[in-house]
């Protein structure tokens, strides 16, 4: 009887400590986080100490839960770069456990601001244990000088998941990645292409309509607000998402933890709305809608991520029009400038833009036309096919192909300005169209005099169709000395690697070597007839020149050595060409005899 006297006075007690907490937590959240708080000493941190720390689980007011200091663990996340464990309490993180989208939650001890939850230990864990990152380490962040580097010079983007301690595997709360307007083949290839970042794990979410294009008073943020960082934006949108830890009138700091691992950035900076906290044994997290812009992350460290208000982002403007089957489209949206993702930004958009179409199938063939725009230079031309039927889906291999030339001109470590947009013309084309050459021939046989205008004849061989023949007609130059000549007929990849030296790879190009090599590629869709004149031919910075007098070639001779020249004793020279009815493969090599005399035509 005195047991149950006793059991029932505990019950009583323990009903009243929660009606007591649940009273102090609602009128907590009716005034929100402290205002104008001070920091509390990291130095006075110890086991036993309860606090509260601040997160939106739904909506946009942030919400109380309760704190259990547990320790503090030196040197858990680097050199001098500590961690405060801390337990949480109350029926929601109890429920939930910690959830992705809550670093950078704030907390506070005797009213002090202590630091902002940012790590979590393991996948299943059955308490909600979390780290906290000590708001001294975080105001270093604040206090940094804005970098006099361009936008998109970081460093390449870390793997914000990994474990700081192996042994107790803490990692960094995952920053929810938001991906508006892309299909799963789309998130997945993104997936691919960041793998081994936080940025792989994608969770449910959107954009508020209008939200990339307008400005915001950040007045109603508050520590415990949910907030954004834009990587894509516009008619496509991806963003991560955390909780903001520290505002002052010029300045927020975030997450508590780096969400690329770039250091300096220029990414927009958004409102963020909760629309629901999912719980989950393996990965509970925040489903959240980006709002209004209301300035730009600037710095993407290790302890926070800093935000300045009213600052403008510098982001690469993109622009697709895209003609599909069933009609054209345009698609406008700006991507980050940063080394280590803009090139999967750009690849997943071109993707997932050849797969909104309800057309997209494996019978679709892509040509890609366009330009890409660097300051101080002229446009660089993109002329790229992708066709059904190749080893890869031909949207995939035409976003790759962009992705490619992209990064040869972005990742150049000679570019010093930077890209100013991406404008390019997306056609989609029902069926294969490749082009295979059977043969050729000369029809007027295998001699001529300089001079004379010759026909040759190709017989095409389109996908699963009838050989059909196609004449092309050559005139010889007056200049040909007797002797035997060689004709070429050919596809532009052929064509292109005849007129390309070799040269020693111990120099990268530099970007004008690039486009000028870019500019003298040949079109795909096209036959090509060239003369293989035993005349020098020399290429220097990217550009080839044909048939160089003896005086020109001698002085290419000390440059063969040199990445950007090259020489060599046959000259290709173009004569003429016309169009394959597809896009064309093989080549066959034609001998001429060039008898002495003036020419019969």
């Amino acid at each position: 009887m005195k047991a149950l006297t006793v059991l029932a006075v505990l019950l009583t007690a323990t009903a009243a400590l929660s009606a007591a907490q649940a009273t102090a937590s609602a009128t907590a959240a009716r005034s929100g986080p402290p205002q104008n708080a001070g920091f509390f000493p990291l130095s006075q941190v110890r086991a036993g100490l309860t606090g509260t720390a601040w997160t939106v689980f739904e909506g946009s007011a942030p919400e109380p839960m309760q704190v259990e200091i547990l320790g503090l663990l030196r040197n858990s996340r680097g050199p001098g770069q500590d961690l405060i464990l801390a337990r949480l309490r109350g029926a929601k993180p109890e429920y939930t456990g910690v959830v992705a989208g809550m670093s950078g939650s704030p907390v506070y001890i005797d009213g002090k601001l202590a630091g902002a939850l940012s790590y979590r230990i393991g996948q299943f864990s059955k308490e909600p244990i979390a780290g906290i990152t000590p708001i001294e380490q975080m105001l270093e962040v604040r206090d940094l000088p804005e970098p006099n580097t361009a936008p998109g010079l970081g460093t390449p983007a870390s793997a914000a998941s990994t474990p700081a301690s192996a042994e107790m595997n803490f990692q960094a709360m995952e920053t929810p990645l938001v991906m508006s307007g892309f299909s799963p083949e789309a998130i997945r290839f993104w997936r691919q292409q960041t793998a081994g970042t936080a940025l792989e794990q994608v969770a449910a979410g959107g954009a508020i309509s209008g939200s990339s294009n307008s400005a915001a008073t950040p007045a109603a943020l508050q520590p415990g607000s949910a907030v954004s960082m834009q990587l894509v934006r516009g008619d496509m949108e991806i963003s991560a998402a955390c909780t903001v830890t520290y505002v002052d009138p010029k300045q927020l700091l975030a997450c508590g933890h780096p969400v690329l691992g770039a250091g300096p950035v220029s990414l927009p900076m958004t409102a963020t709305e909760v629309v629901a906290t999912l719980a989950s044994p393996l990965n509970s997290f925040k489903i959240v809608n980006t709002g209004a812009v209301i300035g730009a992350f600037t710095q993407d460290r290790e302890s926070a991520i800093r935000g300045i208000f009213g600052l403008k982002a510098r982001m690469i403007p993109l622009h697709l029009a895209v003609d599909a089957p069933t009609g054209p489209r345009k698609i406008n949206l700006e991507i980050l400038d940063l080394p280590s993702l803009t090139p999967a930004a750009l690849q997943t958009v071109l993707y997932q833009s050849m797969l909104e179409s309800n057309e997209s199938s494996e019978a679709i063939s892509y040509h890609l036309t366009g330009s890409i725009g660097l300051a101080g230079l002229p446009p660089v031309p993109v002329d790229q096919w992708a066709l059904t039927g190749d080893a890869l889906p031909a949207s995939l291999e035409a976003a790759l192909q962009a992705g490619q030339l992209f990064t040869r001109l972005y990742a150049n470590g000679a570019r010093q300005d930077s890209v100013q947009t991406v404008d390019l013309h997306i056609q989609a084309i029902a069926g294969r169209l490749q082009v295979s050459l059977a043969r050729a021939r000369i029809v007027s046989g295998d001699t001529a005099h300089a001079g004379d205008t010759l026909q040759i004849e190709a017989t095409l061989q389109p996908w699963q169709q009838p050989e059909r023949n196609l004449r092309i007609a050559i005139k010889l130059p007056a200049r040909l000395a007797p002797g035997n000549l060689r004709l070429l007929v050919s596809d532009a990849a052929t064509l292109d690697r005849a007129l390309s030296l070799p040269r020693s790879p111990a120099t990268p190009p530099d970007v004008k070597f690039i486009l000028a090599e870019i500019g003298n590629q040949h079109a795909a869709d096209r036959i090509y007839v060239s003369l293989l004149a035993p005349e020098a031919q020399g290429e220097i910075g990217g550009q080839t020149l044909t048939s160089l007098p003896l005086s020109v070639a001698n002085a290419f001779e000390p440059l063969r050595n040199a990445q950007q020249a090259g020489l060599n004793g046959e000259s290709a020279v173009v004569t003429a060409e016309a169009p394959a009815g597809g896009v064309l493969s093989g080549f066959q090599i034609l001998n001429l005899s060039i008898e002495p005399g003036a020419g019969l035509n």
